[in-house]
């Protein structure tokens, strides 16, 4: 199970890589911040193969560390995944809007909510960890506990530390640190290509 588990995340990143999911280059991020690269994981479910694989082993990761009521997210990345998730754990699935939608119901937190339940938090690329601990809180106000987070890709940019301010655990697939050790091992990328990450 664990080699499997190795293995798995050996594949996942050079597929992103050779997929392009995975760019390495001068970009500039939605928040205006340069950055060596670029990572779009929304075209993962493109991929129906790799994606299937991808939510088994989140499933796996999850299945490990521990008990957890419901599947929750954040439009929109995540919810793809979450609900793919969801449906894999046969788990509930809710998720969190930016902010409350403006007719219906107003409600910002869409779902069935279960005062007093446990979900862990998915997403798709953990940065800062500003969306996540909104969402969190959000789902805190209504009663739902979130001890545990887990992403696809960690871009190591603090999102870990700030979760743990708030008594939540960030676990991923793989880091940017992680992807571009692979990809040089394999001679995928230039090896200075892995002093951009620290």
């Amino acid at each position: 199970m664990v080699n499997f588990g190795v293995e798995f995340v050996k594949e996942f990143a050079i597929f992103l890589y050779k997929s392009g999911i995975m760019r390495f280059g001068d970009y500039t991020l939605a928040s205006g911040k340069k950055s060596p690269y670029y990572v779009d994981l929304r075209q993962v479910p493109g991929h129906p193969h790799e994606f299937r694989q991808m939510i088994k082993h989140l499933r796996g990761m999850i299945a490990k560390d521990g008990f957890a009521d419901s599947i929750a997210s954040v439009p929109t990345g995540g919810t793809i995944i979450a609900a793919a998730l969801a449906v894999e754990s046969v788990m509930p699935l809710v998720y969190v809007r930016a902010k409350p939608k403006e007719y219906g119901t107003s409600r910002r937190v869409e779902g069935v909510i279960r005062k007093g339940s446990r979900a862990v938090m998915v997403d798709d690329v953990a940065t800062t960890g500003g969306s996540v601990a909104d969402a969190i809180a959000a789902l805190s106000d209504e009663g739902i506990a979130v001890s545990d987070a887990y992403v696809i890709v960690d871009r190591l940019e603090g999102a870990s530390e700030r979760l743990a301010e708030m008594g939540t655990r960030l676990h991923s697939v793989l880091d940017v640190r992680k992807i571009a050790q692979i990809l040089g091992a394999e001679g995928l990328v230039e090896p200075g290509i892995l002093e951009k990450f620290g």
